[in-house]
């Protein structure tokens, strides 16, 4: 398995696979609502499919199914995972 460079969750397109390296957030209240639903360091998220407006997005994350905007989403950094046949 490859990975590449840090980017941003908002970035990732539908299909593709993310591994949370850290949040970035100041609010205290969205970054404890982010840990909650799972989006934890280390917790691999797959990109599910985005509205037919672009925002929000669906993540699978935790076996649950969860719709963040992109002005959340633009808070979690990480690596997009490739399995080698990408």
């Amino acid at each position: 398995m490859v990975r590449a460079k840090i980017s941003r969750l908002s970035d990732s397109e539908p299909g593709e696979r993310f591994r949370i390296a850290k949040l970035d957030i100041n609010d205290d209240i969205m970054k404890r609502r982010l840990l909650d639903l799972g989006f934890v360091p280390g917790c691999e998220v797959a990109v599910l499919q985005k509205s037919p407006l672009g925002d929000p997005t669906a993540y699978r994350v935790c076996n649950t199914t969860i719709a963040l905007r992109k002005e959340e989403s633009d808070h979690i950094y990480g690596e997009r995972i490739y399995d080698g046949n990408e």
